[in-house]
């Protein structure tokens, strides 16, 4: 009986003894870089060599992924809107379409409701693109046609569709023998009615100011030319067709910007996050889970000579 108290009381202190040892701070879990980005499109840089799409790193507000000098890509754009959406792209500030100093007014693919394509290149004619392709950025296409201050970023403005306004309402006079009410109607002219709809409508351009506000304050936004860029590659085969398209304001309804640069570049400056290494311990049986403790009980004693 005395022997299974003791045996209880050893249990209890080697617990409390436990419970108040210095446990580590475990740090909170980072999650995992996206990968797709967007609202209106949902947009994804993509490895053409083995079709996977890059990790997006947030850093600062912005948006990063490593490219690796000679690899092809593709920005992956998929339409998420029940609806047409035009998106105006750019690589290194160049339109990728016209091969213009992009604008947000210029030229750009028009996506059907839910739609997706891989934008591979610069476009060389209907049936031919100059392939996208990871490059220092001194062979950059932007820098090689004298636009080397906005290598290293990749851009993608969007438009919702105009749709066309629906017809007025016809308005059938209500039938009363009340001779009041007819002459209360036949008192409302043409002119009074419009000017009572003219009152009920908001103020025209009230949408496009506010867009016009946001995209005031993503222009403003500079950062300095990284080391890679994208170089005019090899012609491939890829068509499209033409269309027309009315944007329902002159402002962008969303604008992308995805910044890239090599992976050590990117390492360096604090972007992707590195894991710390400790040394691995030498000796036949490798690496020991808790060298500091001993898998046994208490040891003989030395022996005695």
């Amino acid at each position: 009986m005395m022997q299974r108290r003791l045996l209880l009381s050893t249990v209890l202190a080697l617990t409390a003894l436990s419970a108040g040892a210095e446990s580590p701070v475990v740090r909170p879990y980072a999650p995992p870089p996206a990968s797709r980005i967007g609202g209106l499109m949902h947009i994804s840089i993509v490895d053409r060599t083995n079709g996977a799409e890059l990790p997006v790193y947030r850093h600062r507000g912005e948006y990063w992924v490593a490219g690796r000098p000679g690899a092809r890509y593709a920005i992956r754009a998929r339409n998420a809107m029940g609806e047409r959406v035009m998106a105006v792209m750019s690589v290194d500030g160049v339109n990728v379409v016209t091969g213009e100093t992009a604008g947000v007014g210029q030229n750009g693919y028009v996506f059907g409701p839910r739609e997706r394509s891989d934008i591979t290149g610069w476009r060389k004619s209907d049936s031919q693109i100059a392939a996208f392709e990871f490059a220092a950025a001194g062979n950059s296409y932007a820098s090689r046609t004298g636009r080397p201050d906005d290598v290293g970023v990749i851009g993608v403005a969007m438009f919702r569709e105009r749709r066309p306004e629906p017809p007025p309402p016809v308005v059938t006079p209500y039938p009363s023998r009340d001779e009041y009410s007819n002459r209360e109607r036949r008192s409302e002219t043409p002119s009074s009615m419009a000017d009572a709809r003219a009152k009920a409508a908001p103020p025209a351009g009230s949408a496009d100011m506010a867009a016009e506000s946001s995209a005031g304050a993503m222009a403003r936004q500079s950062a300095p030319s990284p080391s890679l860029g994208t170089a005019h590659g090899r012609r491939e085969t890829s068509y499209v067709g033409k269309t027309t398209f009315e944007r329902a304001s002159s402002q962008p309804d969303e604008v992308i910007r995805i910044r890239y640069d090599s992976r050590e570049n990117l390492v360096a400056a604090g972007v992707i996050p590195m894991p710390q290494r400790w040394p691995r311990p030498s000796g036949p049986s490798g690496p020991s889970p808790f060298p500091g403790s001993d898998p046994g009980y208490v040891p003989d004693p030395p022996a005695r000579y």
